[in-house]
């Protein structure tokens, strides 16, 4: 059987799906006084554009996540994310919804999670990932992993690495140096 190299996995990527808490946020949940818990959702610019920067490559973005935040939804629909899948316990039903919705592969997608509930879809999508600060049992489940944090600008790392895996990055920075 012939296996496929990191660079070919990249190249048939038409779908990014993100988990949300420890990978587009740091994952830090705060307590009050009181017993609640509330997530600190912080979402780095630069992911931002990470993302943008998918979607004006051709490439869909979608996030699947186990919580539910109207921060997360007013984040997305700013970033122009079509497709959000949040409250998602079981993230594998909602990943065949995404995939069969959009008619791909399971090899035409990725998938960047950071902790155990993660591990079904990155040993399902054709390229997994985790960032830098992921629990390690994770390091040795994915295809790459990034050098920075969750919340911290990993996404955007991640992007520009399946960008130019495709042969996409420098045409979509060119715009930037135009004066």
């Amino acid at each position: 059987m012939n296996r496929l190299t990191p660079i070919q996995k990249l190249q048939a990527i038409r779908l990014v799906i993100l988990d949300v808490d420890g990978v587009l946020t740091t994952g830090q949940l705060r307590y009050s006084g009181e017993g609640d818990t509330s997530v600190q959702i912080d979402f780095h610019v630069r992911d931002g554009l990470g993302i943008k920067l998918l979607q004006r490559a051709g490439i869909d973005v979608g996030i699947i996540t186990a919580r539910t935040s109207p921060a997360v939804t007013q984040r997305m629909a700013y970033l122009g994310v079509q497709h959000v899948f949040q409250g998602q316990h079981d993230k594998i039903a909602a990943y065949i919804q995404l995939r069969d919705t959009l008619q791909l592969t399971d090899m035409q997608i990725a998938y960047m999670g950071d902790d155990l509930p993660d591990l079904p879809l990155l040993h399902r999508v054709g390229f997994s990932a985790t960032v830098a600060d992921a629990t390690p049992l994770l390091h040795k489940a994915v295809d790459w992993i990034s050098e920075t944090n969750g919340g911290r600008g990993a996404v955007r790392e991640f992007a520009e690495h399946i960008l130019q895996a495709q042969g996409k990055l420098d045409a979509l920075i060119a715009r930037y140096y135009e004066v």
